[in-house]
Parts: structure tokens; C-alpha cells; sequence
């Protein structure tokens, strides 16, 4: 099988492979972000990646290494900016960033680019680095796909995995979802002696600055961890594979 890592060839590979046989490349975007005392602070990009490999691996794709920043963690759905490890950027530099890498990839001769979001708080800078760059590149013929990897879960994957009620993805920081997917793809990296016992966050509909940090549980794990197995990360796998491969297949046929 053809290696799915971009930084694990060389660059004369890399030009057949997107070149001549128009590999599409997936660009995985995450973020340096607290999960809690149980997860690494990589968590985000490398389930942006492992997804990404997942599918390039059925489409005859590549993996590029993954931007490892994102935007500044929020209160509501990453636990905030005050949180030891947490590293973050400015939107306008996350923006330039996507802008720069999609225009450098447009220059390689990639025609069909992927980018995998990881972080929640990423999205609308994704939109924006992406149009910016398509502004100079479209002339390249380069097409480009962004999607956040939570969207392909199925309602009967979500009801298998939360029996009793999901509680909304802003929620899931660092809880159920994330653990058991990194219990599926590194069960080193997770220290499930560590699960702290803090309940869920309960945020008011609104918010303010400067930040009430005491909103957010004490360990950055917005909701319990506790129900999260290796078996649902397989499961969660297994069909974000399949559907996103299915979905790049389609995007760019």
C-alpha cells in the first residue's frame, strides 16, 4: 500500500502522486488545547490527522502534516484561554496561515485539497483562509473541501455511543467523543486513572469578558468523561472512514 504520509516521502513521489495521479491531499487542522487531565494537549490535531489518514488510506490520499494551532479556546466549548498548555493564535494569523499553505499546495499542482477541522472554535478562519487564497489560486484548478469530522456521525452511531442522550458537541470537550477516539487511535497517550469527577459545565446563554473562568470546571472537561470506551472510538472510526472517503469521492468526481 502507498504511504498516506506527505512528510514520510519524498517530494519526487509527492509530484507523481499529486500530479499525475491527482491524490487528493487532506490537511488536518487542530489546535495545542487543555483535555482535561486525561488527554494530551495534541488531542485536536491528532484526531484531525488520524481521521485524515483513515480516509486518504481509502481514496489513494495523502496526509499533510497537520497545523497544530488554532483559534483561542473558548469558555463554552474548549474551557477557555486560561488554561496552562493552551496555545493559541489570532484569527488573523490562523487566516493567513490557511491562506499561505492553500496557496502553496495550488502551487505544487494539488487539485483536489481536503481540509479536516479538529477544533471547534476554527471554522469561520478556515472559511476565511480558504477564500482568501482561492482568490489568487482558482486559475490553478485547484478545488477545495472543508469539513469538520464530527458532522459525518450518524444519529444511530450518537445513540450507541450516548444511551442515555448526547449532550450537544460544545459539551463533548474532552469527554466521550474525544476519549474513546483516542483510546481507538492512541491508548497511550490516554490516562483513564486520571478521569476527573467534575460535573458538567452550565453556562449562561450569553457571554462576558473579561471571561468568568469559574463557569468552567476546574478540570477543562466541560461533561464526563466516564462513558467513553475504546470499542465506541472503533465504532466512530470505522464510520468517519467510511463516510468522508464516500464524501470526497463524490465532491470531487
Amino acid at each position: 500500500m502507498n504511504e498516506v504520509h506527505m512528510d514520510r516521502i519524498s517530494w519526487v513521489e509527492y509530484q507523481g502522486r499529486v500530479r499525475e495521479e491527482a491524490a487528493p491531499v487532506f490537511l488536518p487542522v487542530g489546535a495545542t488545547e487543555q483535555h482535561g487531565p486525561h488527554l494530551p494537549l495534541g488531542t485536536d490535531a491528532l484526531l484531525a490527522t488520524a481521521v485524515a489518514g483513515g480516509a486518504a488510506g481509502s481514496v489513494a490520499g495523502l496526509v499533510a502534516p497537520a497545523l497544530a494551532y488554532g483559534f483561542k479556546s473558548q469558555p463554552k466549548c474548549g474551557g477557555g484561554q486560561h488554561f496552562v498548555g493552551t496555545t493559541s493564535l489570532d484569527a488573523a494569523t490562523l487566516i493567513g496561515t490557511v491562506r499561505d499553505t492553500v496557496r502553496e499546495f495550488a502551487r505544487h499542482g494539488v487539485k483536489k485539497l481536503v481540509l479536516v477541522n479538529g477544533h471547534y472554535e476554527n471554522q469561520w478562519f478556515l472559511i476565511e483562509g480558504i477564500d482568501l487564497a482561492m482568490r489568487e489560486v482558482q486559475a490553478s484548478g485547484i478545488e477545495i473541501m472543508r469539513l469538520e469530522y464530527w458532522d459525518f456521525f450518524t444519529p444511530a452511531t450518537l445513540a450507541r455511543v450516548f444511551p442515555d442522550g448526547f449532550p450537544g458537541y460544545a459539551l463533548e470537550h474532552a469527554a466521550v467523543i474525544e476519549t474513546s477516539m483516542m483510546l481507538h487511535y492512541h491508548p497511550d497517550l490516554v490516562r483513564l486513572d486520571q478521569l476527573p469527577d467534575d460535573p458538567p459545565a452550565d453556562f449562561p446563554p450569553y457571554d462576558f469578558y473579561p471571561t468568568r473562568t469559574q463557569l468552567v470546571p476546574p478540570s477543562g472537561v466541560l461533561s464526563s468523561a466516564r462513558g467513553a470506551t475504546r470499542e465506541k472510538g472503533e465504532v466512530m472510526a470505522s464510520e468517519l472512514t467510511r463516510l468522508i472517503a464516500a464524501a470526497v469521492r463524490d465532491a470531487f468526481d
